[in-house]
């Protein structure tokens, strides 16, 4: 695994946008934290949405996961372009030349998402910990360190999202068009899915859809705004009441983990059946 890992590393030191996306990644990630500094005042209405309970322990894990994950897309830039980068530089062939099997080639990508999936999440964890420490009203150990299932999530859908880009990218071999093929599929995926939703109701839609790649990864980590204690005043305010279950579904889990397997293993098929 280290040895995999090591050839993989050394390939992405020497790639010059893999260090740009890196770096503005990780500054997206902290620049979460500008949150805390939006303040609306306009005469009598103050307005501080760090004040509104974003960072509070537990909430903050809910919270942050949710918004991070949109950031995900700029990792997936740099799986894609890896893998082009394999075809282009004919490098993947001399890896299989120096002894190394189809099988090895795709663990030693797949062990690569999934370190770039974990350092996200601690960057993540330590991130929302820090910010929660500052500005949450709740401080206890056991309030602090509850809820963490919202980590875990964030970490599978990034394993998940990964593999899917491993696969488009070993599948297309061209960066710019695997990510194009992606986004047509994840459109092509919604507009089925509103297409049910319109002629039968939400729920059968969802029944089905939670089965397909892009549905199974957003159920992964659910909505966290309906929860803000001032989303539901609101809400009673005008007589809606919100009823949803925010909590972590390991079937989800289960459907975004059983989709991983099969993207990696499409992957292997494909670099095992084609000659290079």
């Amino acid at each position: 695994m280290f040895r995999l890992l090591n050839i993989e590393f050394h390939k992405l030191k020497h790639n010059r946008a893999s260090k740009v996306l890196s770096i503005i990644y990780f500054a997206l990630l902290t620049s979460i934290a500008l949150i805390a500094a939006i303040k609306f005042d306009i005469g009598p209405i103050k307005f501080h949405l760090a004040e509104q309970g974003i960072f509070n322990f537990p909430y903050i894990w809910h919270f942050n996961t949710f918004i991070a994950a949109f950031l995900k897309f700029f990792l997936l830039l740099i799986i894609v372009s890896m893998m082009a980068n394999e075809y282009s530089y004919k490098t993947i062939k001399q890896n299989l030349i120096d002894g190394l099997s189809k099988k090895e080639f795709i663990l030693s990508k797949f062990y690569t998402v999934v370190i770039f999936s974990l350092i996200s999440t601690l960057f993540v964890f330590l991130t929302s910990l820090v910010l929660g420490l500052i500005y949450s009203d709740f401080n206890e150990l056991s309030i602090i360190f509850s809820d963490l299932e919202y980590l875990f999530a964030y970490f599978i859908k990034h394993i998940g999202f990964f593999s899917m880009g491993l696969f488009f990218g070993i599948w297309i071999k061209r960066s710019a068009f695997a990510v194009a093929a992606m986004i047509v599929y994840f459109f092509a995926e919604l507009i089925a899915y509103f297409r049910l939703y319109s002629t039968t109701s939400e729920a059968y839609a969802d029944s089905i859809f939670k089965f397909f790649p892009f549905k199974a990864l957003w159920n992964t980590i659910p909505e966290p705004f309906t929860r803000l204690n001032a989303v539901k005043s609101v809400a009673n305010q005008i007589g809606t009441e919100i009823a949803k279950d925010y909590s972590v579904s390991f079937l989800n889990i289960a459907i975004v983990l059983i989709w991983t397997a099969i993207f990696i293993y499409l992957s292997y098929f494909l670099l095992k059946k084609r000659d290079l």
